[in-house]
């Protein structure tokens, strides 16, 4: 499970990101909101854990500006605001849990996957004539399964994960490929190859705004 930490307390950051990790987690962690959404264009995180009384940019607004763009990633509100209105607003604005401070990490812990079980049970996909168990790395099309190379899986998983808005090549080129030496083309090619495979029309493009899965 990856998660993306979002806390200025160092001490308190930094305690959390280890602890977590010894449970076997990714941790990405940010004491910068200003960093927030910069992280997201290019990781995908199955559940992010919020600070609200964030210097720079709230928690609140963090998370209403994540909603708004449509990224549903599970939200846990980790905070010291322990008043029944703070809960209120944070579910309003699309947060999936709510734990107050001080806490036990292992309670943290117990809900983190809680919220991944959830997310798990939504994996298998069906977009129009396409099924998509995102688990497995399977992909059907009218009830049969095509095959796609390592790369071709990664890129075609990130676009149906993201299928509520255009993907930039930029953002491809990262998840897919990250450090490795490669350009625009490549993911123009593999773009070819999947359209191949799958329904006319399913994956669209927008000149400078790139490609998305039209579900």
């Amino acid at each position: 499970m990856k998660v993306l930490l979002v806390e200025d307390d160092r001490l308190l950051g930094e305690s959390l990101k280890e602890y977590l990790e010894s449970e076997g987690f990714l941790v990405d962690w940010i004491y910068d909101s200003r960093e927030f959404f910069d992280l997201l264009e290019v990781s995908i995180y199955d559940a992010i854990v919020l600070d609200l009384m964030m210097p720079h940019v709230s928690g609140e607004e963090l998370l209403g500006r994540l909603r708004e763009r449509g990224n549903t990633t599970p939200v846990l509100i980790l905070t010291a605001k322990g008043r029944l209105e703070d809960k209120e607003k944070c579910f309003s604005l699309g947060a999936d849990d709510y734990l107050t401070k001080p806490f036990e990490p292992r309670e943290l812990l117990l809900r983190l996957r809680a919220l991944y079980r959830r997310t798990v049970r939504q994996e298998r996909l069906r977009l129009n004539k396409v099924e998509v168990d995102l688990k497995a790395g399977r992909v059907w099309v009218d009830g049969k399964e095509i095959k796609l190379s390592k790369k071709e899986w990664l890129l075609f998983k990130y676009l149906v994960e993201n299928r509520d808005r255009f993907v930039s090549t930029e953002e491809l080129l990262n998840y897919v490929w990250g450090d490795e030496p490669v350009g625009d083309e490549v993911v123009r090619a593999h773009i070819k190859n999947l359209r191949r495979l799958l329904p006319e029309g399913f994956i669209v493009s927008q000149k400078g705004r790139g490609y998305r899965v039209e579900a």
